[in-house]
């Protein structure tokens, strides 16, 4: 069978996937016209999702996607065709998701930040230090990542709450609740992580009414997209102290310009969409094992919904 990789990092990709699967027949190319006229005769593409859009752009008719990005966005916009399958990338983003969300929540309770600055100002910073256990923490978002850095954060002796797209029983969480109840949630929990994807239903849902609720002490970190978020309303929330801080991992436009008010805002903390990197060696293994579901004409894993969106 015939892969092509669209990617950045083709040749790495590429020579784990010939390792992994000697059988396959793997084209790939950094040259983007290259890359079209091998397209032609592939009817499996392995890639990242803003690359093979530009394929499908093209009038390229593949039979089954694999985006190497946990967020599918690219490939959903209006006038793309929508004739194939897709699948996302799952179960390789967890672990390292969640040490992300855990440096900034402990970094938080030791105060990591005010520290350094203490130490700028040579000022013997010896304020005491604060502990997890107890600390109550929401995941907007309970799928696949959500449920990891859940699991990741039961050692510390966090109480867990969720938000998914209707309430349900599920472990570890003390409750799983729908989003209409995100506004009763945000203001009950020390520290609320969104992890939602992009879909209709998540857009601007960050609002100065929502910000109002939060506790002042609360943090936020923003780890699934930016469209979530009023960026407008989160720097006056953070300004009339709704909320005692922010970290922003997604933003609506990336790289953020120069004039965004994101990078002046008061407790605002930016890390440029660098919280879970894939790993190519784990995107290849999930890769492999999906392509041989789909030779077998078996369920693949993270197969996206196009009505969803996810």
């Amino acid at each position: 069978m015939r892969v092509l990789i669209a990617e950045h990092d083709h040749a790495v990709y590429a020579r784990l996937l010939r390792q992994a699967a000697p059988d396959l027949d793997v084209l790939t190319s950094g040259d983007s016209a290259e890359l079209a006229r091998l397209a032609v005769d592939c009817p499996v593409w392995l890639g990242q999702p803003d690359l093979l859009a530009t394929l499908l752009r093209q009038g390229h008719k593949p039979q089954w996607l694999q985006s190497t990005w946990a967020g599918i966005t690219p490939l959903l916009a209006d006038g793309l065709p929508r004739h194939y399958r897709l699948t996302r990338a799952v179960g390789i983003f967890g672990q390292v998701m969640a040490e992300y969300v855990l440096t900034y929540i402990l970094g938080h309770e030791r105060e990591v930040l005010a520290r350094l600055v203490s130490q700028v100002e040579r000022k013997w910073d010896n304020r005491l230090g604060q502990s997890l256990v107890g600390r109550k923490v929401l995941i907007v978002g309970t799928g696949d990542i959500g449920q990891s850095v859940a699991q990741f954060l039961v050692p510390f002796g966090v109480k867990l709450y969720g938000i998914a797209s209707r309430p349900r029983e599920q472990a570890p969480f003390v409750e799983v609740a729908g989003l209409e109840d995100l506004g009763r949630l945000v203001g009950e929990v020390d520290y609320v992580v969104n992890l939602l994807p992009n879909t209709p239903s998540t857009h601007d849902l960050y609002d100065a009414a929502l910000f109002k609720q939060f506790k002042s002490t609360g943090l936020f970190i923003n780890v699934g997209r930016g469209v979530s978020v009023v960026d407008a309303d989160l720097v006056q929330a953070l300004k009339d102290g709704h909320l005692a801080g922010a970290v922003i991992d997604v933003c609506r436009q990336e790289p953020l310009p120069q004039r965004h008010p994101f990078w002046t805002a008061w407790g605002l903390l930016l890390t440029g969409h660098s919280s879970a990197p894939t790993s190519p060696e784990l995107m290849v293994q999930l890769f492999v094992e999906n392509l041989r579901a789909y030779q077998a004409k078996q369920p693949l894993r993270g197969e996206v919904d196009f009505a969803r969106g996810y």
